[in-house]
């Protein structure tokens, strides 16, 4: 009988064979070995032995201490600042064309004409009618008061002239005598006015050789009449005066005389003139010695 040798499908002869053989200190030919193996995949093959190290190089303490540093990689700056830029336009992109997209119009609602009714045709009415009452009465409540303010400016400005006047023509000096007619004619109209500067050519010898001056101060004034109202060319005024005399002859003793006037005054423009002077009152209260 022949000896026969081990097929390779014997295990318990190569397992034999295996355990006689030495183990080696490195495990590349293992995993050389096991890689060729079918049904073993290289990847899985991991070598465990520690690589030969190289000799160290000589090296200063700033190289030892960037290498103990390890260096952390850093962000790319440009591509930073191109993400934000892009993050930007994209934004605005979005809000333009959220810009540009046209509002969306509502369909207009066509609503059938209504004729207006009855009621309010007559309320409008009365609201007409009501608005045109006010405005006739607010107008014919403003006329007079309008009327009545104008009247009394008027007769302020004629008792303004007749103080004016009356003592412009009864205040006079033997210095100032000579030109009292022609200061006194501004006030005077119609025949009034030749009358009084006859008058007054008439006393100015005496009053200057009995050097007379006469002071007349008007104590109050009053409109007696304005005609028409509405538009007034003619007034009536009352002047109330105090008159004081002094002469050298009667030793500058005063001479007091209490007068009043009834001034008829016409309007000449915008001036009213006196055209009739006439004396009321005349009270002497100078003293007798």
């Amino acid at each position: 009988m022949e000896d026969q040798q081990p097929g390779s499908g014997d295990l318990t002869t190569e397992d034999h064979a295996t355990a006689d053989r030495p183990r080696r200190r490195f495990s590349w030919r293992r995993s050389k070995r096991t890689a060729e193996e079918p049904g073993i995949e290289a990847r899985e093959v991991v070598d465990t032995a520690p690589a030969a190290e190289a000799p160290k190089a000589p090296m200063g303490k700033a190289a030892r201490a960037a290498k103990a540093e390890p260096a952390q990689p850093e962000p790319d700056e440009a591509e930073t600042e191109t993400a934000e830029v892009s993050e930007e336009q994209a934004s605005e992109d979005s809000v333009d064309e959220a810009a540009e997209e046209p509002a969306s119009e509502e369909p207009a609602v066509m609503v059938p004409h209504r004729p207006a009714s009855k009621g309010m045709i007559a309320a409008a009415a009365a609201a007409s009618v009501v608005f045109i009452g006010a405005s006739a009465f607010a107008g014919a409540m403003v006329q007079p008061y309008l009327a009545e303010r104008a009247l009394v400016a008027t007769k302020l400005d004629i008792a303004r002239t007749a103080t004016d006047a009356i003592t412009a023509l009864w205040t006079y000096t033997p210095d100032d005598m000579n030109t009292l007619a022609d200061r006194a004619t501004v006030f005077l109209g119609g025949d009034f006015a030749d009358e009084y500067r006859r008058y007054i050519d008439a006393i100015v010898e005496p009053n200057k050789q009995a050097q007379v001056t006469n002071t007349t101060q008007v104590m109050g004034a009053a409109v007696e009449s304005v005609s028409p109202p509405s538009i007034p060319t003619e007034a009536t005024a009352l002047v109330y005066t105090n008159s004081v005399a002094t002469s050298p002859v009667t030793k500058n003793i005063p001479a007091l005389r209490y007068l009043s006037y009834r001034l008829t005054m016409q309007r000449d423009g915008g001036e009213w003139r006196i055209t009739r002077m006439s004396t009321i009152t005349s009270f002497d209260l100078t003293p007798q010695l």
